[in-house]
């Protein structure tokens, strides 16, 4: 029994006591120690969970001790992307990328080659060519794009996503299925959806 509730529903202190008080002697004591302590310790390296959290582990309805983790894990990255980035030819000119600007509401464009993702603009770049029509004609996109630092892929899960963000500093980042753009995500945008998802657990646990 001690073992049972050691292993299986990793209660080693409670099944100690509980077999103590059921025999109404301690003098098992250190062996039930030793039980419990080799049945918790074996079971919980395959299996972190009890019988009981288990299954809302799984279902996303406990929160674990590695929080952060669980709660990324529980957001659907596809739904986060971001397909409002304007895309523009690498073979384009700078009075085309200036007209696309004007019907944009974001600062960063996707520079894209026979729908493959090459390079992406950030409108601080260019901001200093902006008004200056002579150029509008023989400075080309492919000039002055640069490579992004890396891409999310399209089957990445959150944890793989978030650690792309800390290794290249970006706020933003290039979402791709292959070669293919796909879309941007960013980290306001995940930051956001892990408030909600928190603020969301917090009121069910609450009911």
């Amino acid at each position: 029994m001690c073992g049972v509730m050691s292993g299986i529903l990793h209660a080693p202190l409670t099944g100690i006591f509980l077999i103590a008080e059921i025999t109404s002697g301690y003098t098992l004591f250190v062996p039930l120690m030793i039980v419990s302590a080799i049945a918790y310790w074996t079971i919980a390296y395959f299996e972190p969970h009890s019988i009981y959290t288990k299954h809302l582990v799984e279902s996303g309805d406990l929160i674990t001790h590695n929080k952060d983790q669980q709660v990324l894990s529980l957001l659907n990255f596809k739904k986060l992307i971001e397909r409002d980035v304007k895309i523009i030819d690498a073979n384009a000119s700078l009075g085309e990328l200036v007209e696309l600007i004007k019907t944009s509401n974001r600062n960063i464009f996707a520079v894209i080659d026979e729908c493959s993702l090459i390079g992406i603009i950030h409108l601080d770049d260019i901001r200093h060519m902006m008004f200056d029509k002579s150029r509008y004609h023989s400075v080309f996109i492919g000039s002055i794009m640069k490579v992004p630092k890396t891409s999310v892929d399209l089957n990445d899960d959150m944890n793989c996503v978030m650690k792309k963000f800390e290794e290249s500093r970006s706020w933003n980042l290039p979402v791709v299925e292959g070669d293919i753009y796909i879309g941007f995500v960013s980290k306001s945008t995940i930051f956001n959806a892990y408030r909600k998802k928190i603020i969301r657990q917090n009121r069910d646990f609450q009911l």
